[in-house]
């Protein structure tokens, strides 16, 4: 049974270092791929540790809840930035980079990559702009501006405030502010991000969170529980492996890859929710989002053995991507000094109660679809 948490008061008269409970450590990762990349270890004190990347746009790397794996290990590694090609391999080289519990894309292009008009931009050599998958955020580095434990009788915060900027001359200049926070005595993992245009031509932006689940929160019998009123879209691989989108299957040698983009019913709050609850009922995570700013969601199914994970994606553009944007309007443009703002709330579900009320909240919102292709 987990004993009922002390305040810091009570926790100072125990101790003499607070960090013996929870606290944030900066470190550089070392050897191989990662040298030199730096992180923050942010651990409270009720068994929830996350790596934040400081060199990794301060992405998610490594998760834990009780020292067992929450978030996904893909076998990439953290590569150090500089080993990144963002133009290589037809655009796809962002897959050597896609590594731990949140890779984040952005900032003026998500999703497939392609040849895109950049004449907004006024500078003749340049007529058009080329985007690998996701866009380049990925593999730039953060700039630190603040590190706050802030501990207080009611049980305090661990908080991390983190800058990226993605510039190139005659071109984009968008910068990301990331803060990420955990309650000392929490079970969830906050995301705060505001992006916005710090160049004075308008520019395109796009914002996708690619949040990856491994195991044993992904596992045989896993389902996904949202209130989906339809699937918007699938890959051609749902039709073909007999997979279905609600609940998973054991690794599959050679799975292909299957992606939906389910539409969801908002709660009363204004965020979408969604969750993972594993067969048993014993664990699960439960994610939420604000639907205003990223009201799509997709859900990338990777069963494949040695890559066994699941992608829960909110986005604020289609499936359909850059190109079909353009095209109906859609596109978000940013002028100088307009911002957007997103924020994810990653719970942990901790037994059979959580689980169950996780199932319960979900849903008041709405019922979902069952089967493969419904």
């Amino acid at each position: 049974m987990t004993p009922s948490p002390l305040s810091a008061g009570a926790l100072r008269r125990r101790t003499g270092d607070l960090a013996a409970f929870a606290g944030i450590q900066e470190v550089v990762l070392k050897n191989g791929r990662e040298e030199g990349v730096r992180a923050l270890l942010v651990r409270n004190a009720a068994g929830l540790e996350v790596e934040v990347l400081i060199d990794r746009a301060f992405d998610l790397g490594s998760a834990r809840f009780r020292g067992e794996p929450v978030g996904w290990r893909s076998g990439n590694g953290f590569r150090h930035p500089g080993l990144h090609e963002a133009d290589a391999e037809d655009g796809l080289s962002w897959l050597r980079a896609l590594d731990g519990l949140l890779v984040t894309g952005g900032l003026d292009h998500a999703l497939f990559g392609g040849e895109y008009d950049a004449t907004h931009y006024a500078y003749p050599p340049k007529q058009t702009v080329r985007h690998g998958l996701h866009g380049r955020l990925t593999a730039i580095p953060a700039r630190l501006l603040r590190v706050e434990e802030d501990w207080s009788d009611e049980g305090g915060v661990l908080r991390v405030v983190g800058e990226v900027i993605q510039a190139t001359s005659f071109g984009e200049h968008l910068r990301l502010t990331r803060t990420i926070e955990l309650d000392v005595h929490g079970f969830e993992i906050r995301v705060h991000d505001v992006v916005d245009n710090l160049g004075f031509e308008p520019t395109p932006h796009m914002f996708l969170y690619h949040l990856n689940i491994g195991y044993p929160y992904v596992d045989e019998g896993t389902r996904l529980v949202a209130p989906i009123t339809s699937h918007v879209w699938a890959s051609d691989s749902t039709s073909q492996q007999g997979v279905a989108y609600d609940v998973l299957s054991a690794p599959v040698d050679g799975f292909v890859e299957q992606v939906w983009e389910h539409a969801v019913t908002a709660g009363a709050d204004g965020r979408h929710r969604v969750a993972l609850h594993a067969a048993d009922g014993s664990r699960g995570v439960e994610v939420s989002w604000d639907a205003a700013t990223q009201p799509y969601f997709f859900e990338w199914q990777n069963l494949r053995a040695g890559q066994y994970a699941v992608g829960l994606e909110p986005s604020s553009s289609p499936v359909t991507g850059e190109a079909a944007a353009r095209a109906d309007g859609s596109l978000t443009w940013l002028r100088h000094g307009e911002s957007r703002t997103y924020d994810m709330t990653i719970g942990i579900l901790d037994g059979a109660d959580e689980v169950d009320a996780s199932r319960v909240r979900i849903r008041a919102i709405g019922e979902q679809p069952d089967g493969l292709r419904p």
